[in-house]
């Protein structure tokens, strides 16, 4: 089970609707369980949010890195890491 620090879970609930229509979670709680249960994942750069996505067979090779952090999937965080959510 990965642990989600509290600045990642405010950051996915205050952005969720750049990859969701609808709020997916309303609390810190909802927000963990709903990132637990999709298997979101916490990278420390650009370039490992590539290899993530290269990993999972996604065609990124023409991707430039401001796009990779602008991917909607991609949630920036304050501390400089990346919250990846696969929807």
């Amino acid at each position: 089970m990965n642990e989600y620090s509290e600045e990642c879970l405010l950051t996915f609930l205050e952005n969720q609707s750049q990859l969701f229509d609808e709020p997916v979670a309303e609390s810190m709680e909802e927000a963990e369980a709903f990132l637990e249960d999709c298997m979101a994942v916490v990278v420390d750069s650009l370039d490992e949010v590539k290899e993530y996505f290269e990993e999972n067979g996604a065609d990124v090779e023409t991707m430039s890195m401001d796009e990779l952090e602008e991917a909607s999937e991609v949630f920036p965080l304050p501390n400089g890491q990346y919250l990846i959510v696969e929807g």
